[in-house]
């Protein structure tokens, strides 16, 4: 009776628990890779934002250049400070590709992990250390941005104090500028105002002579007032009339106040008759610097400072009528006198 029971029970069944232990373990294995999954979005995420902040931060170093282009002052420093800031800037989105790259071996290390379940423990430790160091990386990457933002915002600063002072100093150029246009017309104006009454003193002195005349700021001597024909030493009537100028000369050193700078210039002229051969003066430019010269040492004997006189040759090559007759030579041959700022 036993025996026979026992045939009719059959073999006992092991499949149902092989089949428990086997979903048992798929699900720890969906359950370790979900995890790492997750992981991955989290720190595709991190990466993602700091992706942006690099690409705000080219922005800002952009604009930072632009500006830095227009600053005057020290341009060679604050370039060499923004080169190596956009070094420390490149070597920051090279770690961050590192990173990036790291995340990408690490998805298909995933997708390849999930025909070896028996190897999802390992992978997962694997990926927390990796996990752990892609997070170090990510928050030494975040100092370093932290700190060219900080130096940038010094460099900013220190270009706007710069603008600032350049503005300041252009400011002050330009009230100097116009202050200094001030003080120049003033002296032009005092110096015209003394010329006028130079010139008036001589005419009362000098006379009313056709040979003495005023050409615009000039007084104009002809030649034969004061010398020979060919000759730099004056006769009686030249030595009398710069005796005479020589007096209106020294009251006018009394009244011009020291600090108005002005001078009394003599200039010679000729004729463009070429000088006869033999003759003292090899040509034109020595006798009109010779008569110059005369008339200065005539008025610095007579007492006037030779530092408010100056002489000057003209030769043949100003002169006033371009005519070819006696009347156009005599115009052309004469001592200008004109009084003009230093």
């Amino acid at each position: 009776m036993r025996l026979s029971r026992r045939r009719r029970e059959g073999p006992i069944d092991y499949w149902p628990g092989f089949v428990d232990a086997l979903s048992t373990l798929v699900l720890v294995v969906v359950f370790l890779l979900s995890v790492f999954m997750l992981a991955q979005f989290f720190l595709s995420k991190e990466i993602t934002g700091k992706d942006s902040a690099l690409v705000s931060l080219q922005k800002q170093i952009a604009q930072l250049t632009q500006l830095l282009a227009l600053e005057r002052g020290g341009k060679a420093e604050v370039d060499g400070e923004a080169t190596r800031l956009r070094a420390g800037l490149a070597d920051a989105t090279a770690e961050r590709d590192r990173l990036a790259a790291r995340v990408s071996a690490l998805e298909k290390g995933a997708a390849s992990g999930a025909d070896a379940a028996s190897s999802a423990s390992a992978a997962l430790d694997a990926e927390k250390r990796i996990s752990a160091e892609a997070l170090a990386q990510i928050e030494l990457l975040n100092q370093q941005i932290s700190a060219l933002r900080r130096q940038i915002a010094a460099l900013e600063q220190a270009l706007d104090a710069s603008e600032s002072r350049d503005k300041e100093s252009q400011t002050k150029i330009a009230d100097l500028g116009r202050r200094l246009n001030v003080a120049l017309a003033q002296r032009v104006q005092e110096l015209q105002r003394y010329r006028s009454d130079f010139f008036g003193r001589l005419r009362e002195i000098l006379g009313d002579r056709p040979d003495i005349r005023v050409v615009g700021d000039r007084f104009v001597f002809q030649s034969e007032v004061l010398f020979p024909v060919g000759s730099d030493a004056f006769d009686d009537l030249g030595k009398a009339a710069i005796d005479r100028l020589a007096g209106a000369v020294r009251d006018l050193e009394r009244e011009i106040p020291p600090d108005v700078p002005w001078t009394l210039r003599v200039d010679g002229h000729t004729d463009d008759r070429p000088i006869a051969p033999g003759a003292r003066f090899a040509s034109n430019w020595e006798l009109s610097a010779a008569r110059a010269i005369a008339v200065v040492r005539r008025l610095v004997e007579d007492g006037v400072s030779p530092k408010h006189l100056t002489a000057a040759a003209f030769g043949e090559f100003q002169p006033l009528d371009d005519g070819k007759t006696e009347e156009a030579y005599a115009r052309n041959r004469r001592i200008e006198i004109r009084l003009t700022d230093r």
